[in-house]
């Protein structure tokens, strides 16, 4: 079943309430639970069904019956402009199809009096500072505008992320504010959530295989610069923990590592580079690329918390940071500076990145920015230098 929970002017949602209350308050805000709503939305069969039902739209009714989309639009409205028995068969098809039509987009379109100001928000996962920093952004920005969100977290699975889209487009949420899931492949979900009319507006992940909005870090040029800082402080053998190359942020992050190395004359070496973005993994891989005769002198890692389990795997070697290896990450976390020697980081912005997604939201529904129209936003990174790097 899904759950949401109300603390204060944000709803939280979370699959199997897995994690404990005291757990999502310490990750999202230090203060005490006021109010909690419990809604049942689906049974145990709710996953299977999700994959079979699709949001229908008034461009597929207008493709099934060969008709205009504006024409669907005034039968559903029971125009006299319509004559009565094409009215019947588009009224009688949306019953059929268990069509529900977004009242609350079309409100805010023709009306500044606005029902509901709710924005779904889709978290990857709650755990990591940076989703909960970019969390902070959104709620503030929503907050000042007289917007409330709700809030779920995918889990990084596809098929969560579109339960999660439906959900919100049959709670009629005034639009979404997604980061996609490092599974998700296919694009079909948000594609219909746009054809439906409801503001879509992607941050740090984002989807190229949709025309929306987006907002994201200069992912490229914080990897570039980061790279460039261990060459410039005498690295030669650096190796590169990354995501799955089909995330925009990853090939981003691997580009600007590469063209590091061959602006200043380094070879780019395969057999240093790892699909590697969490602290268990970094554990277990990080030894393998010391087995050979030619082992690395230095990481950039996609994330922080891959960095410290680079860390944590190096020293349990018995090398020294930065002496024998140099670490740089990525996010500048809380953790980031609770490390010994605090880490070398490039630094995100998490929360600015969520004031600008809602910001872009909130004029795409309010009309400042023509919905069909997509805004791009890049917040620039910031290399902080600690303890790991020489």
């Amino acid at each position: 079943m899904l759950y949401f929970f109300l603390y204060k002017n944000v709803i939280i949602q979370n699959a199997n309430v897995c994690i404990s209350l005291q757990v999502i308050l310490n990750k999202v805000q230090e203060q005490c639970w006021e109010e909690i709503l419990t809604f049942a939305i689906a049974n145990k069969n709710y996953t299977a069904q999700m994959k079979e039902n699709r949001i229908l739209t008034m461009k597929d009714i207008a493709r099934e019956l060969g008709v205009s989309v504006a024409t669907v639009s005034r039968a559903l409205k029971d125009s006299p402009r319509i004559s009565e028995e094409r009215r019947q068969m588009i009224q009688q098809y949306a019953r059929d199809h268990n069509f529900t039509p977004n009242v609350l987009a079309e409100s805010l379109r023709h009306s500044r009096v606005q029902p509901m100001r709710v924005i779904g928000v889709i978290i990857p996962e709650f755990v990591h500072h940076y989703f909960s920093s970019v969390l902070r952004g959104i709620e503030e920005m929503a907050s000042a505008h007289d917007y409330r969100i709700m809030v779920a977290q995918s889990g990084e699975h596809y098929e969560r992320e579109v339960q999660l889209c439906q959900a919100f487009y049959e709670n009629k949420v005034c639009g979404i504010i997604v980061s996609q899931a490092k599974d998700t492949k296919q694009y079909d979900h948000f594609q219909r959530l746009i054809d439906a009319g409801v503001p879509l507006v992607f941050y740090d992940r984002i989807c190229t295989g949709v025309n929306a909005s987006r907002v994201v870090v200069d992912d490229y040029m914080g990897a570039y610069n980061a790279v460039s800082h261990l060459i410039d402080t005498g690295c030669r053998r650096i190796a590169f923990f990354g995501s799955q190359l089909n995330l925009e942020i990853a090939k981003n992050r691997f580009n600007g590592y590469k063209d590091a190395l061959l602006k200043h004359g380094l070879p780019y070496r395969p057999e240093l580079t790892r699909i590697c973005d969490n602290r268990r993994d970094a554990e277990m891989v990080t030894p393998e690329l010391f087995d050979g005769d030619y082992y690395p002198d230095a990481f950039f890692a996609v994330n922080d918390d891959t960095a410290l389990g680079i860390m944590y795997s190096a020293r349990h070697m018995g090398l020294r940071v930065p002496e024998d290896i140099s670490i740089c990450g990525f996010s500048n976390d809380v953790h980031a500076v609770c490390s010994d020697p605090m880490l070398t980081t490039v630094e995100q912005h998490g929360q600015k990145v969520g004031e600008e997604a809602a910001e872009v939201l909130i004029a795409h529904v309010e009309g400042r920015i023509p919905i069909e129209r997509t805004e791009k936003r890049i917040v620039r990174t910031r290399l902080i230098l600690r303890g790991t790097t020489r």
